[in-house]
C-alpha cells in the first residue's frame, strides 16, 4: 500500500478516535495529515470523499440527510479545488515574474548608474528613487575634460517594463553621442530622432540637458517637454522658474530644439527634476510650487546632496512612505 493510501486509510481511525475522546492529540495528527495531503497535491474534495467514506464506514445507518449534506459540501468543494488549483498556477507564475523583475530592476540599476561629479567649483546632490521596482526616470552626468558637466534629466510617461526599457535605450544612445558636440540642442536633436525611430509612438519621453561651463560659470540647456525646474538667486534669495518651450521626444524627426544660456553667480542654485517631485500628495491634496521650494531653502545651509536627501525624506513622510511616481531631483551650487 501507497504512504497516500496508508495515510487515508489512517484518516478513518484519526476521525474515529476524535468522535470517541475528543482527544486534542487527535487534532493534532489530522493537522499533520492536511499538511501532508498539501504536499501530495491532494485536492480538497479527495478529503472530503475520504471523510464521507469513513463517516459511512463508521455509521453504516447514517441518516439520509447526513449523507446528501456530506455529498452537497463535497460537490462544492470540487468547484473550491479547480479553484484553488488555478489560483496556485496564478501565484507560481506571479511569484516566477516577480523574481524576473526583480533581476532585471538590478541589472537597469547597474546599466543606468552614473558617477556624481565631485568638482571643486560646483556642488552636485543628486537623488532618483523608483516608485516601484523599475525606474521610469534617468539622470546622467557627463564631464568632457574641458571644465564642462552635462546633467540630463529624463522621464518616460509611464512605468514599470516599458519606462525601463525606453530609459536603458536612452542612456546607451547618449553614449553613442560622446565623440559628438555636447550642445544641450544638438544632444536632444539626436535623441530625437532615436526615440522617433525606435519608441511606441505611445510612449512619450520628456528630457531636460544642461552643460555648465566651468570656465565661464555659464549654464546651457535645452528641453524636451520636460518639467520646468528652478534657478535660485543667492543675492536676492529669490526663485526663477526655468520653463523651456520643446515637443517630447518622438513626435517628429524634424523638430528642432532651442538652446538657451545663464549666468551663474556664487552661491546659486539650479534645480532639476521630475514630475514625481512637482506632483507630490498628501492625501488628495497635491503639493504646490511654493511647499517644494520652500523645503529647498529650509535645507539650503546644507551641502547640495543633504538638500537632495532632506527634500526627498520629507516628501516621503509627507505621503506615508509611499511613493505614487519616481521621484527624481538635481541640485547643482556654484562654490566659487
Amino acid at each position: 500500500m501507497s504512504t497516500l493510501k496508508l495515510d487515508l486509510e489512517n484518516y478513518k481511525e484519526l476521525l474515529q478516535e476524535y468522535i470517541k475522546t475528543k482527544d486534542e492529540q487527535a487534532l493534532y495528527q489530522a493537522e499533520q495529515f492536511s499538511k501532508h495531503s498539501m504536499q501530495q497535491n491532494i485536492s480538497p474534495e479527495e478529503i472530503i470523499n475520504v471523510h464521507i467514506q469513513s463517516l459511512q464506514e463508521i455509521y453504516p445507518d447514517m441518516p439520509e440527510y447526513i449523507q446528501s449534506s456530506m455529498n452537497f459540501l463535497l460537490e462544492t468543494m470540487i468547484s473550491y479545488g479547480l479553484a484553488y488549483q488555478e489560483f496556485q498556477t496564478l501565484r507560481e507564475k506571479q511569484l516566477e515574474l516577480k523574481s524576473e523583475i526583480s533581476v532585471a530592476a538590478n541589472m537597469q540599476k547597474t546599466l543606468l548608474s552614473t558617477v556624481k561629479p565631485d568638482l571643486s567649483d560646483i556642488d552636485v546632490g543628486a537623488l532618483s528613487v523608483p516608485a516601484k521596482q523599475m525606474n521610469g526616470d534617468y539622470h546622467h552626468f557627463v564631464e568632457d575634460g574641458k571644465g564642462n558637466l552635462g546633467i540630463a534629466v529624463a522621464d518616460v510617461i509611464g512605468k514599470g517594463v516599458p519606462a525601463a526599457l525606453c530609459m536603458s535605450m536612452i542612456k546607451y544612445s547618449m553614449d553613442s553621442f560622446s565623440g559628438i558636440r555636447t550642445d544641450p540642442s544638438v544632444i536632444l536633436g539626436n535623441l530625437n530622432r532615436v526615440v522617433e525611430r525606435n519608441v511606441d509612438a505611445s510612449m512619450f519621453i520628456t528630457m531636460f540637458y544642461g552643460l555648465y561651463n566651468s570656465n565661464d560659470h555659464t549654464f546651457t540647456y535645452s528641453s524636451a517637454g520636460h518639467e520646468p525646474g528652478f534657478y535660485y538667486y543667492k543675492d536676492r534669495d529669490e526663485f526663477e522658474e526655468i520653463d523651456v518651450p520643446g515637443l517630447v521626444l518622438g513626435v517628429s524627426p524634424e523638430v528642432s530644439y532651442k538652446q538657451y544660456e545663464k549666468r551663474v553667480e556664487k552661491g546659486d542654485m539650479i534645480i532639476l527634476l521630475t514630475d514625481g517631485v512637482t506632483e507630490c500628495r498628501q492625501g488628495d491634496r497635491f503639493i504646490d510650487q511654493e511647499e517644494i521650494l520652500h523645503v529647498i531653502k529650509q535645507y539650503s545651509h546644507l551641502p547640495a546632496q543633504g538638500i537632495v536627501d532632506q527634500v526627498y525624506k520629507h516628501f516621503e513622510r509627507l505621503q506615508d512612505f509611499q511613493l505614487r511616481d519616481d521621484f527624481t531631483l538635481i541640485i547643482l551650487r556654484r562654490n566659487v
